[in-house]
């Protein structure tokens, strides 16, 4: 039946032939292989059926350990099942993978293969975690591209079915996942056509049932377990045959020529690469060029790697072949050599073939792999001697492994178009240009390629898309490093000096996103890119689309006007076409959001096609002159200054790949320096805060709630306002005692996100704070730096636990690459402007983590003393667990010198040792007090220098009593990592958990959890969830030894520190929760309107603030504190604000009012119920 052609994703495409053989899906959302459950997920609340005639029953469990035993358990009771996982998450299910395939059990893991985690977390592509897994049981099957996944996904899918063997079908993550192609698309009859209906029958009939009752898993001993466990080599032996016959019935519908082992090349290749994965396009297309130009060379490409297919590589491989290369995506430390080439010299040697074969590492942590790579390693082969081990891609200059690369030729195929276009995370220009290549896959002849590039930040960082299209196929899955359009959509970009115009070939497009006149354009373009624009005749456009979109009213999403723009300038379809295609997909893509955000979105259509201007080039710019004067990086601590230097520069222009091994030996173990986000100055806003001192009230709440640290106030003496640069305002500073000081509330303009968060928050009678082009501003940056270098907090300033006197306080956390508006930092930095200088940090992996750990560019910070947060991520699952074992070490290093000080105090001579000892002694449970304390003791210690003191001076940082920090998002608290955070909870330790509840899975795009509410929608529960809120607050009440409380900071700032404020000064374990208005809830108006959102849901009882203070039983109070008021206002007024509720009502009305109505009643119940708890709480 000949097939459908449509553009999507790996992904996609591994979801769309999934759900043809699947009944239950047991999921856990992971990057990046969410999308396909998401994909399930959707389809089933449509009811698309599978070829058995049924809707997929798809179910999200707590963690991939969950999801697997469920798919274990599905799979015992007769229903054929799927997941789909990736990293860390396929190796929680390695205990269940074991089982499963023991009990023979058919079923597929779709894996869009990622970096496991070791010195740092990956999120991108490689084949670790599939390596680590070869030794469960499974078979397992490669795929090269989307059409694979669509074609070879079918096969794995039936050869479970039929062999009883489970399989992992797996595919590069990110380079294949997300990259889309417009591809071929299975006819479910062709797939129904082919499945063995009666291995589906049998393997029902196998199926635990009562009503034929057996028993499965069962436990054995030494006498039999070997005996037993070798009885299941036949299906083992049968598999590949199997997978044969599937792949033989696929290319006869399709004329297609899948076998296990392909080859490609040369038949009389005398040098042949053998790989698995994407690369094996990118080696075809140089091989297509060698070849052309007469040299033998060749690839053997692995489809089915286990069972290992020996007899089919070595007739894969030509007889002719003398030097063979084998390349892992992976690194195995201290092993012989990486797996697939362990296999391949095993299978030559048993088969006694004689060739020289080395082996070479690429592509780890989806690092780039060009067909400059792929020269390089036949240029190896051709050596007499080529190294035995080697890697690719990357400059090895401290053990010399890597091979030399060249300047490739272009081997994309001929004809080929190519754009890139530098985007700001959350502008839109992602989605935008998934718009775009589906556009032109859909509707016209050509095939189109995209991928999409991001740096670590949240939204606020770059992206760079890459689109390619044109009328011969196209595999190149690389970045494109030559393009005829690149287009930079944020002109910080510029000013900057990111190297964006060196991509764009001679003759081509450059377009840009700014506000500038062409004198002004002049000004701002780096002399390199004016050479490069003049000796290469570069056609130069600009475009203002940051002041129409906020004519429009889409504010800083730009992306539809500037999508318009590049339609016009690529003309690829005629206008009328393109503009009807981009609003239909417009359409689509914000129909959820309501029908004025299409509009707006149409608007930005019809005004961007003619909206640009074109350039003349200067001709002086072809001999335009670099400015030569280079900045010192100011800082004492030369570690810092040197990792700025050498690592952070180059990573933040996007220029890390250029980065040598040598750069990293002083950080082999994964250990950054703090403070290094206040060297970025990213400059990414458009508009930013202007303070108007003769308007403000010095209520500081503007700082309070700003999620970067990127206002602040300080007190000024008048030596202080003398000494300050140019541009500093002040006002005469408020409060008893504090006449003599001056007040000013300081921006740093190049560091601000422009969210606006502030200006909402100032509750002046006129607003001292209104929002301005951040240019306006620039010279006030010398003015922020000067006040955080010289000037520190006074003497006499209100308390450090008020709203007001926390903000004298210097963050310890700021300018991070957190979403603007992000709620989450705004707590965060406020808990370490409490407690900072003596924290402990143990983060869940998530939002928080990645904001809060990139690397080498740490937000974290520290003060004049050199003393800040100690920030460590070990996995999403066992933070709580992570945490408390920080808690553990260090108590267990503290308590031995606390008894040092006790020997000194009861036993030496020196009175002033003795009388510091015992304060020391007299405060060591109290953290505030202690610190002080402490600092005495050390320095009488240092005095007397006797060998007791300098015993206890050597390990003087652990004296003081630190503050234990476990932070984490819902996915995390109430989700994977809720048995440990139960654990810690009940251990009765001192240790503060940090939960920000954003109700969904934020940093994996947004998937529910059991902190979503009733009737949200989200990844995972497309048609609104059911089921109430999990409540986490009550579960860890019940201990009645656990300070619990519930926060919600634009609400009431005063009850947020004064929770914060009594949790940790608490002598047992602490939980705060939260409250996290999140991008991914598409709050109307947007994120500058986060605390805003707070408060509305404080005031509908939708979020409920109370505090549980077991320190008060003992005086005889009641330790629970209701401190929301009852709901002034509508409940469903209120969700009907955010997309994640509203979109429902578009989609599934009825449900959404069944659910809406059910939402406001448990609102209400869990009201009356909280007060009842009160009741139930106070003292009798």
């Amino acid at each position: 039946m000949a097939r459908s052609m449509k553009t999507m994703d790996g992904n996609n495409a591994a979801a769309y032939v999934s759900y043809a053989f699947t009944e239950v899906a047991g999921i856990y959302p992971i990057t990046p292989s969410s999308p396909m459950a998401d994909y399930v997920d959707q389809w089933s609340a449509q009811g698309k059926k599978n070829i058995f005639g049924s809707t997929v029953k798809v179910m999200e469990m707590q963690s991939e350990a969950g999801a697997a035993g469920t798919v274990h358990g599905s799979l015992n009771a007769g229903a054929l099942t799927t997941t789909y996982t990736a990293s860390q998450g396929l190796l929680l299910m390695i205990p269940n993978m074991y089982k499963i395939a023991g009990e023979l059990l058919p079923c597929v893991f779709h894996v869009s293969a990622r970096t496991v985690a070791s010195h740092a977390l990956n999120i991108f592509g490689d084949h670790s975690d599939v390596y680590a897994c070869r030794q469960t049981g499974f078979a397992m099957l490669a795929e090269t591209n989307p059409q694979e996944v669509m074609d070879l996904g079918a096969v794995a899918h039936l050869a479970a079915i039929k062999g009883r063997v489970p399989f992992i079908n797996f595919f590069d993550g990110f380079r294949t996942s997300h990259e889309i192609q417009k591809i071929e698309v299975w006819d479910y009859e062709d797939l129904k056509e082919m499945c063995d209906m009666d291995a589906v029958e049998a393997f029902r009939k196998r199926a635990l049932n009562p009503e034929h009752p057996t028993m499965r898993g069962s436990h054995e001993n030494g006498d039999i377990f070997f005996q037993h466990r070798e009885a299941c080599n036949a299906y083992y032996d049968a598999v590949p045959g199997i997978v044969e016959e599937y792949m033989g019935k696929v290319n006869a519908k399709l004329g297609t020529d899948y076998k296990l082992v392909n080859y490609y090349g040369a038949p009389d290749a005398d040098r042949v690469i053998v790989a698995m994965g994407s690369i094996c396009d990118v080696a075809e297309e140089v091989i297509d060029y060698l070849t052309a130009k007469g040299e033998k060379v060749g690839l053997v490409k692995v489809r089915l790697y286990r069972p290992f297919p020996a007899k089919h590589l070595l007739d894969a491989i030509p007889a002719t072949a003398k030097k063979i290369a084998v390349l892992d995506r992976t690194k195995e430390p201290g092993a012989f050599a990486e797996p697939l080439h362990l296999d391949v010299m095993s299978a030559m040697s048993e088969a006694g073939r004689e060739a020289t074969i080395i082996g070479g590492r690429y592509g780890l942590g989806s690092k780039d792999t060009t067909p400059a790579s792929i020269f390089a390693v036949y240029n190896e082969l051709a050596k007499d001697a080529p190294k035995a081990r080697f890697t690719l891609g990357i400059k090895d200059d401290v053990t010399n492994l890597s091979l030399d690369e060249e300047a490739a030729p272009n081997t994309a195929a001929e004809g080929t178009i190519e754009c890139k276009f530098w985007g700001l995370g959350g502008d839109g220009t992602v989605g935008a240009n998934k718009n775009s290549i589906k556009i032109i896959g859909d509707h016209t002849n050509k095939y189109v390629q995209a991928y999409f590039q991001y740096d670590s930040k949240k939204t606020g960082g770059i992206t760079i898309s890459h689109l390619r299209f044109g009328d011969k196929p196209i595999k190149s899955p690389y970045y494109i490093n030559k393009a005829d359009f690149v287009a930079c959509h944020n002109p910080s970009y510029v000013t900057k000096g990111y190297k964006m115009v060196r991509d764009v070939k001679p003759g081509g497009v450059f377009l840009i996103n700014c506000q500038w006149t062409p004198e002004e354009l002049n000004e701002h373009m780096p002399a390199d890119a004016k050479r490069y624009i003049a000796k290469n005749n570069i056609q130069l456009y600009t475009i203002n689309a940051i002041d129409k979109a906020i004519e429009i009213g889409l504010g800083k999403r730009t992306n539809t006007i500037l999508q318009s723009a590049f339609f016009a300038l690529a003309g690829v379809l005629p206008k009328e076409d393109a503009i009807n295609y981009m609003k239909d997909a417009a359409t689509r893509s914000f129909s959820k959001k309501g029908e004025a955000i299409v509009k707006m979105n149409h608007d930005a259509i019809d005004a961007g096609f003619d909206y640009y201007v074109k350039i003349d080039v200067p001709a002086d710019w072809a001999n335009a002159e670099d400015n030569k004067a280079e900045e010192k990086l100011p800082g004492n601590n030369q570690k810092l200054v040197t990792m700025v230097q050498d690592i952070m520069e180059p990573v933040a222009k996007m220029d890390g790949d250029s980065l040598p091994v040598s750069a990293f030996v002083n950080h082999a173990d994964g250990t950054f320096e703090q403070g290094a986000s206040a060297y970025e100055k990213r400059g990414v806003a458009v508009m930013v805060p202007e303070w108007d001192e003769t308007k403000c009230i010095q209520c500081n709440r503007c700082s309070y709630v700003c999620p970067h640290a990127t206002i602040r106030p300080f007190a000024l003496t008048e030596e202080e306002v003398a000494a300050a640069p140019e541009g500093l305002q002040v006002a005469k500073m408020t409060g008893k005692g504090l006449e003599a000081l001056k007040f000013t509330m300081a921006v740093s303009p190049m560091d601000c996100m422009g969210c606006g968060v502030c200006v909402g928050e100032c509750p002046a009678k006129e607003k001292a704070i209104k929002m301005v082009p951040r240019e306006s501003q620039e010279y006030k940056q010398p003015v922020f730096d000067y006040l955080v270098a010289n000037v520190g907090k006074k003497e006499g300033m209100p308390a450090k636990e008020t709203v007001k006197g926390s903000q004298f306080e210097k963050p310890l956390l700021e300018f991070s690459g957190s979403c603007a508006g992000c709620a989450e930092t705004a707590y965060a930095r406020l808990i370490t402007q409490l407690f900072g200088d003596r924290m402990y940090i143990s983060n869940a992996t998530g939002c928080s983590s990645i904001w809060g750990g990139p690397a080498a560019t740490s937000p974290y910070t520290v003060n004049e003393k050199g003393h800040g947060p100690a920030w460590a991520n070990s996995l999403f699952e066992d933070n709580a667990e992570h945490g408390f074992g920080m808690y553990l070490g260090q108590k267990a290093v503290r308590d031995q010198l606390i008894e040092k000080v006790r020997d000194v105090v009861e036993n030496g001579s020196n009175e002033a040792v003795k009388a510091a000892g015992q304060k020391y002694l007299d405060t060591v449970n109290d953290g505030k007090a202690n610190q002080a304390a402490s600092e005495e003791l050390i320095a009488a210690l240092e005095a007397c220098g006797c060998d007791k003191a300098k015993e206890i001076l050597s390990q003087k940082e652990y004296l003081s009593k630190k503050s234990i920090w476990i932070f984490g998002g819902d996915g995390w608290a109430y989700d994977i990592g809720f048995g440990g955070v139960d654990h810690v909870l009940a251990s009765g330790e001192d240790v503060n958990i940090m939960v920000f509840d954003t109700e969904v899975y934020s940093n994996t795009g947004g998937q529910a959890s059991k902190a979503s509410q009733i009737g949200q929608v989200a990844q995972f529960a497309a048609a609104g969830k059911a089921i109430a809120k999990k409540s986490l607050a009550e579960i860890a009440m019940s201990y009645g030894y656990v300070y619990v409380a519930q926060i919600a900071m634009g609400a009431d700032m005063n009850q947020t520190i004064k929770a914060i404020a009594e949790a940790e000064a608490y002598p047992g374990p602490s939980l705060i929760i939260g409250y996290a208005p999140c991008e991914m809830h598409s709050i109307k108006g947007g994120m500058t309107n986060c605390q805003a959102e707070m408060k509305r849901a404080v005031d509908c009882g939708y979020w409920n603030m109370f505090r549980f203070n077991p320190a008060l039983k003992a005086e005889g109070k009641n330790p629970f504190i209701m401190d929301s008021k009852e709901p002034t206002t509508d409940y469903k007024e209120f969700i009907m604000g955010e997309a994640r509720y509203s979109s429902l009502t578009r989609a599934f009305p009825e449900r959404a009012e069944e659910l809406f109505n059910q939402a406001a009643q448990n609102a209400k119940d869990r009201y009356e119920h909280l007060l009842r708890l009160g009741d139930l709480y106070a003292a009798k």
